[in-house]
């Protein structure tokens, strides 16, 4: 699995000195991400605090995991119909 390389807590901080003015080019450079990284994460958690971007973190993975699940299913019913086709 991927290492995180930065907390929710740096995100939100981060984000927090873009909208009260600071630079991107040099928060980019202070923070060691690249200006498109902030432009995402400011488009994806903009405007949220902290327990908001673990709670989207977490539904996020349960939504992954679910689809994972689901996928699964869907394999396994065709492979029974395929085999039943056969009979």
């Amino acid at each position: 699995m991927k290492r995180k390389r930065f907390t929710e807590e740096q995100i939100t901080t981060v984000l927090r000195e873009y909208e009260a003015g600071a630079k991107s080019g040099d928060l980019a450079r202070k923070h060691g991400v690249s200006e498109a990284t902030l432009y995402n994460r400011k488009a994806k958690y903009g405007g949220m605090d902290v327990s908001d971007v673990r709670r989207l973190k977490a539904l996020e993975d349960e939504n992954a995991k679910l689809k994972k699940l689901l996928a699964d299913q869907i394999l396994e019913a065709a492979a029974l119909q395929e085999l039943l086709s056969k009979i």
